[in-house]
């Protein structure tokens, strides 16, 4: 009984929840909870709106009357309003400044009187395992700021959820739980993180930190966002000694071995398939693809690369055909771009086009999440597209044919959605505006479209320009193709 007395506190110990009168009062005040309102788009009718919602999260003020929080929190938003610890009144706010792969967040208030007597959170710096946090949001169930204490468990990269990119961050064994999205993570009075999602066991939730936090605000210091570079290749570990042998590395060297080099990737004409990357700016990756990022911890080698901006210049040093060969690179284009099947999108119109009542658009895991548990229930070939699809020279984009809206003029198709578009016209069908150009330019008497298993539409192409305005009245939608293929 003595024994189990004992573990129920040391469990007790692991996880408290600190009440907010604890808390500092300089600390408190700078921390503000976040009503935002948002809409989302259809993306089975991309023409239309989702009824809006409402979500609640977290935030604080920092330097030059800046709120930080996630991306999360204020994604597809419509209307926003702040208030702070203790006070009762909302604010309206703004986004001024939002980063969906790094899940960051500014907003701005321009009611001066919101900042009153508020002394901003300064910023510290990335926090060792074991260091001591407290946790500061408004999680859902009430209105009263919370606390949660606890500790660093661990520093490294994982995949970050609201994006899909994968990059460094901090776990931590204090609660994150809906509402506290946002909240800042505090050590010595400064802040080591943003906490911003929580993990699949107990007591395991993560922060985003410091370098990734620092990273976001000296990128917006010129007032835009330009994102975190990415490599775009395909890469593997080097650990089995067979690989090692066949492409005839020494006992000294290690490194990853490139696989493919994506069409969009800044690589693209400099790195080659085979090629091993040795090191990054003088920094030796492991044959297990990571480096050593603090003295005795390692994580993903392209972190070296995350530090860095958009077109800055990273050296290289290669094993290629037997030889060390010295390159640079320019760091041009961010992290998850050049995606053959895009992760999910926010704050942005979907793409469609429609001809003669048939309904056209890329394959995004937004619209695959119009399946709830996509996962599980949409069609397979689709979802096999978005886990292992890559991007090719000949294929930039998975085009659908995603529904037809029923009409005399497509009589005998009704029932046609989700194909996957390989040739228009004779023409292979590489990106949307690839299918724009094979309908538009077409000087045949019929549009044959031809999906993935070989299956045809046949239309009369009289008959589709005839009928195709009308189609569009019928169902009530004001343009034939979304803003971003606007003629």
């Amino acid at each position: 009984m003595k024994l189990f007395i004992r573990l129920v506190l040391i469990f007790t110990l692991s996880f408290v929840i600190v009440p907010p009168v604890w808390a500092k009062k300089g600390i408190r005040d700078a921390v503000v909870k976040i009503y935002t309102t948002y809409n989302r788009y259809n993306y089975y009718e991309p023409w239309k709106m989702r009824s809006q919602e409402q979500r609640t999260g977290s935030g604080c003020i920092i330097s030059g009357k800046r709120i930080l929080t996630n991306a999360h929190v204020v994604g597809d938003q419509t209307f926003i309003q702040v208030r702070r610890a203790g006070d009762s009144r909302k604010y309206t706010a703004e986004v001024k400044t939002v980063a969906h792969e790094c899940d960051l967040a500014i907003l701005q208030v321009n009611d001066q009187l919101f900042f009153t007597g508020i002394k901003p959170l300064g910023i510290g710096s990335l926090a060792e395992v074991r260091d001591k946090i407290a946790v500061y949001g408004f999680p859902s169930g009430g209105d009263e700021l919370c606390i949660t204490a606890g500790v660093v468990s661990r520093v490294g990269h994982r995949k970050y959820t609201h994006s899909s990119a994968y990059l460094l961050a901090g776990q931590i064994d204090a609660a994150i739980n809906p509402g506290s999205s946002g909240g800042p993570v505090i050590k010595d009075d400064k802040i080591v993180g943003v906490a911003f999602q929580a993990g699949s066991g107990e007591n395991i939730s993560y922060m985003v930190p410091v370098p990734v936090i620092n990273h976001f605000l000296k990128d917006i210091k010129d007032g835009r966002y330009d994102g975190i570079p990415g490599l775009g290749i395909s890469w593997q570990r080097t650990e089995s000694p067979d690989i090692r042998s066949k492409y005839n590395m020494t006992e000294k060297q290690t490194g990853v071995l490139v696989n493919k080099v994506y069409p969009d990737s800044t690589a693209k004409g400099i790195l080659s398939s085979g090629d091993i990357i040795l090191s990054i700016d003088g920094k030796n990756i492991g044959n297990d693809g990571k480096i050593e990022f603090r003295k005795g911890e390692r994580t993903h080698f392209e972190y070296l690369l995350q530090n860095k901006y958009i077109n800055d210049t990273a050296k290289f040093e290669i094993l290629r055909e037997n030889k060390n060969v010295n390159i640079e690179i320019k760091l041009s284009e961010s992290v998850n771009q050049g995606r053959l099947v895009p992760h999910e999108r926010y704050d942005v119109a979907p793409t469609y086009y429609i001809l003669g009542g048939l309904v056209f658009a890329p394959l995004t895991l937004n619209f695959l999440k119009e399946w709830g548990n996509w996962y599980d229930d949409a069609p397979m070939n689709l979802v096999n597209y978005y886990y292992y699809g890559e991007a090719t020279d000949d294929q930039r984009e998975i085009v659908l044919l995603v529904k037809i809206l029923a009409d005399e003029a497509n009589v005998g198709y009704h029932d046609w959605r989700y194909k996957v578009i390989s040739y228009i016209n004779g023409k292979t069908i590489s990106t949307m505006k690839d299918l724009i150009s094979a309908f538009e330019e077409h000087e045949g008497n019929y549009h044959t479209i031809v999906d993935e298993w070989g299956y045809q539409i046949v239309l009369d192409k009289v008959k589709v320009n005839e009928n195709s305005h009308r189609i569009l009245e019928k169902y009530k939608i004001g343009s034939d193709r979304s803003k971003d293929l606007a003629r």
